[in-house]
């Protein structure tokens, strides 16, 4: 500090001396791993407590640069205060910003550029003072405070300490900034590394976003290269034949055959026929011998679907084809070698089955070495839209029809019904919609199979069918709600469009319950304080 010219120098010594405890207490307090607005208000305290200033102010730049906020002041109202802001050049404390300059007001009352926006003042005299936070020959925040009149030594003097501060914490804000762009620079690294993985290892024939999707594709990734058995479990109708595939097709063995066999299709004897072949006579119509599944999938894949309908009698005879790599064909002794990988699939309780003595319990442990689960339609409703766009798609071209889109009443529909067949019983629920709606390239809720026409699903539209005034009411909404987003939710454009008025299209936006507000709101900026 330099020396005073206007004081006792005893006193000016001992006044130095604390404020070099002050700044100390500063930077101790600015070293401390607590978050920033915490810190500086710590720092608003010390300065009020130890030279006697009041309404200490720190104020920091939006992210979007454009204008001042208040990071840090003891006053709460001031604090939650939306207006409380300045633009650049604006006042006292926005010429600081935008000059980089600090600024000293002697005298609050006599100075007509000073705004007073933040603090409510007394009447008493007082003096401002406001310097810069300044990074890199930057502003990017300010510093300010009052303090009863002084003369402009004792007011210079303050603000060559209040400089000081504005360093120390220009210092903490740059290097908090640093780490916290570092650290989302990072965030925004590993979810983009995230995302290429699991495009990487998603199944080009799977469909889904959802977390739950997302760990069967990792499952998938993770066994599809071994020889590892695997056991899928699921509800009918989940894709576990198109899991099986994925992992075959991702495995060393995707060059080779993928045989499939479905266990509950065949009895016991057409089964084992099937499975392993027979010889010429070895029973009634057997006029020549034959190769079974397993000879079949000679290195690739044999995927057993619905494992759980094995009789007794195969399932000891798959045993050792797991065990052993061995079988024999029926009607001969000769043992054959099995060079193939198995996948098995079940809807069924298998440890249920077992206490049953329905299921044989070694079977069990060598099928279900690695298990991978495939969650039901209703868990996962986030891939629903998407996979309906999907199968939409399919069927009309498949079909050699045009439909565009699903309308917004049927997607509502396709999402509160609760898809007991899951994702085949979505897929024939498409194909169905397709089909109803050629006529105008739409696939409306009334299009939807009987089984969706539920009462909490017709709910979900807005209105019922049951009626013919509720159908021209669902038929007028989704023409509305169409054209409000073909023109981007211009009220006036959709009723050009639609040939009516547009006080008709208010008054049926109300009386059909279409929520615009969500649908199509558009983000108002923020105007800042006067």
């Amino acid at each position: 500090m330099p020396n005073c010219k206007f004081d006792d120098p005893k006193v000016c010594d001992a006044r130095h001396i604390k404020e070099l405890e002050t700044l100390a207490q500063i930077a101790r307090t600015l070293a401390s791993k607590s978050q920033q607005e915490e810190i500086l208000h710590e720092v608003i305290d010390l300065l009020e407590q130890s030279r006697s200033v009041q309404r200490g102010t720190i104020m920091l730049l939006t992210a979007d640069g454009r204008e001042l906020r208040v990071e840090a002041v003891k006053d709460q109202k001031v604090q939650q205060d939306t207006g409380a802001a300045y633009r650049r050049g604006e006042g006292i404390t926005g010429k600081v910003l935008e000059s980089g300059e600090a600024r000293i007001v002697p005298l609050v009352a006599e100075e007509p550029r000073f705004k007073g926006r933040l603090h409510s003042r007394s009447d008493e005299p007082l003096s401002f003072i406001c310097v810069p936070i300044s990074v890199d020959n930057n502003s990017v925040g300010t510093l300010s405070v009052d303090c009863k009149a002084k003369g402009m030594p004792a007011l210079e003097e303050l603000l060559r300490f209040l400089s000081i501060v504005a360093a120390m914490i220009a210092n903490d804000v740059s290097a908090r900034r640093l780490s916290r762009m570092e650290r989302q620079a990072l965030e925004s690294e590993n979810l983009r590394l995230r995302t290429e993985v699991m495009e990487k290892f998603r199944p080009e024939n799977m469909i889904g976003n959802s977390h739950l999707m997302d760990e069967v594709y990792t499952r998938i990734h993770q066994v599809a290269p071994t020889d590892t058995t695997v056991l899928i479990r699921g509800e009918s109708g989940t894709g576990k034949e198109l899991v099986a595939a994925a992992i075959h097709y991702n495995s060393s063995r995707a060059k080779k055959p993928f045989v499939k066999v479905n266990c509950a299709a065949l009895n016991e004897n057409l089964l084992e026929s099937e499975l392993f072949g027979h010889e010429k006579g070895a029973f009634t119509g057997a006029l020549q011998a034959r190769i079974g599944r397993v000879q079949e999938a000679e290195g690739g894949t044999l995927f057993l679907d619905e494992i759980g309908d094995f009789s007794p009698t195969i399932q000891v005879k798959l045993l050792r084809v797991l065990q052993e790599r061995t079988y024999e064909r029926v009607g001969s002794n000769e043992q054959r070698r099995a060079n193939i990988r198995i996948i098995a699939a079940t809807n069924a309780d298998l440890e249920k089955a077992i206490i049953d003595g329905q299921f044989r319990q070694d079977l069990y442990y060598r099928i279900n070495v690695f298990p991978l689960h495939l969650p039901p339609l209703r868990a996962r409703r986030d891939d629903v839209l998407q996979l309906a766009n999907h199968f939409m798609k399919k069927y009309s071209a498949k079909m050699r029809v045009e439909i565009r889109r699903i309308s917004t009443p049927a997607i509502n529909m396709l999402m509160a019904y609760h898809w007991p067949g899951n994702v085949r019983e979505l897929e024939n629920s498409i194909e169905h919609a397709v089909l109803m709606g050629q006529q105008d390239g739409v696939i409306h809720g009334h299009d939807l199979p009987p089984t969706l026409q539920t009462p909490v699903a017709i709910a979900a539209t807005g209105s019922s069918k049951d009626t013919l005034k509720a159908r021209v009411a669902m038929l007028e909404r989704d023409l509305i709600v169409d054209s409000l987003k073909r023109q981007k939710g211009t009220v006036s454009s959709a009723a050009r469009e639609l040939g009516i008025t547009e006080r008709m299209v208010r008054y049926k936006i109300k009386n059909l319950g279409i929520d615009y507000e969500t649908l199509f709101k558009k983000r108002r900026r923020k105007r800042p304080a006067q």
